[in-house]
């Protein structure tokens, strides 16, 4: 559990790093869920 929050604290700090702004921030979790319903879809099709 300890490393599970480690890594989301992680990985939330290198997202929001390349953000400037709270667009780029929207833009970025945007893709980030396109991304994941790509995946979705694919592991659907198989």
């Amino acid at each position: 559990m300890r490393i599970g929050r480690l890594w989301l604290a992680l990985l939330c700090t290198v997202l929001l790093a390349g953000c400037n702004t709270l667009q780029g921030a929207g833009k970025d979790i945007q893709k980030a869920g396109e991304a994941l319903e790509r995946a979705a879809s694919s592991a659907k099709k198989k």
